[in-house]
């Protein structure tokens, strides 16, 4: 068996492990010569998203392909190069996975919200998810292929969590009255991947999301208690000593439900809350 990854990033590198323990075959792009001697080294092939050829000769007899570079001003890169390479190389995967973003509904004012609910993306890489899901199920109906996207929130995990954050003296607790962010820890969106490739269904949209959205201040407050260190003074939110980046973040407020998931995946998050998740980062070191 073997999984192509457009764009070996946080995510696709965690997906990546996980099949290569099942005994899959991994290949990936590589824009660079380092990045392609990094991939090597780990027993994983490379092509050059621009190479037509290399392309289409990584994904011969491909079975799956993760995608998660995200789109730019001419939407998702990976249309334009993987798609062609595809076709040349007649490889039909049984599952493409596109990796999006709970940015594409917008702001709810913190009520749920669910896959069926309107997008309302209010940023412009929101609004070029919303563009990259569509281009993609267009794709998949085109070509018979399985396309399913994921909308995913803040991802965390070893290395990208709350404990490093305060660890690196950059924990902070900013407080905006009634905002909730939904999370999901890394292992958490790879099981999620993992049951949608054993089920595919074409035009699949899945939230992977935990059961508990909360104030990212709660989030913080509890990382410092697990590791003993102060908590962070609050800090009134104030957009006008904020980047854009943060900007953007709270200027949405919603609850992200993944009851979907759940129903038809069979999907249950091993780290339910960011409790947990925490938790287990820090057991195992992280």
């Amino acid at each position: 068996m073997r999984l192509f990854v457009f764009g070996m990033g946080y995510v696709g590198a965690a997906f990546s492990r996980a099949l290569r323990a099942r005994g899959w075959e991994i290949a990936a792009t590589a824009r660079d010569a380092d990045q392609a001697d990094r991939l090597r080294a780990q027993g994983i092939t490379s092509a050059d998203p621009n190479d037509r050829e290399a392309m289409a000769t990584a994904l011969q007899g491909v079975n799956a392909v993760l995608v998660t570079a995200p789109p730019g001003p001419d939407g998702c890169p990976a249309l334009e190069s993987l798609v062609p390479a595809l076709a040349q190389a007649q490889a039909f995967p049984d599952w493409i996975g596109y990796l999006s973003t709970t940015g594409v509904y917008g702001d709810y004012e913190g009520r749920w919200v669910f896959e069926t609910a309107p997008l309302k993306a209010q940023s412009v890489e929101g609004a070029r998810r919303v563009g990259a899901e569509r281009d993609w199920r267009e794709v998949g109906r085109g070509m018979g292929l399985t396309v399913t996207a994921f909308r995913l929130p803040g991802i965390y995990g070893p290395g990208r969590s709350a404990l490093d954050r305060l660890r690196a003296g950059e924990g902070r607790r900013i407080v905006k009255p009634g905002q909730v962010f939904s999370r999901i820890h890394v292992d958490d969106i790879v099981s999620g991947l993992l049951t949608s490739l054993e089920r595919p269904r074409a035009g699949g949209i899945y939230n992977l999301v935990d059961d508990e959205p909360a104030p990212p201040q709660d989030v913080m407050e509890h990382a410092a208690r697990l590791l003993g260190v102060p908590v962070p003074p609050d800090l009134p939110f104030n957009e006008l000593g904020m980047s854009p980046a943060t900007r953007r973040f709270y200027a949405e407020n919603k609850r992200v439900s993944n009851a979907l998931a759940k129903a038809e995946l069979g999907w249950r998050p091993a780290y339910p809350t960011y409790r947990e998740g925490l938790a287990a980062i820090l057991k195992a070191g992280g």
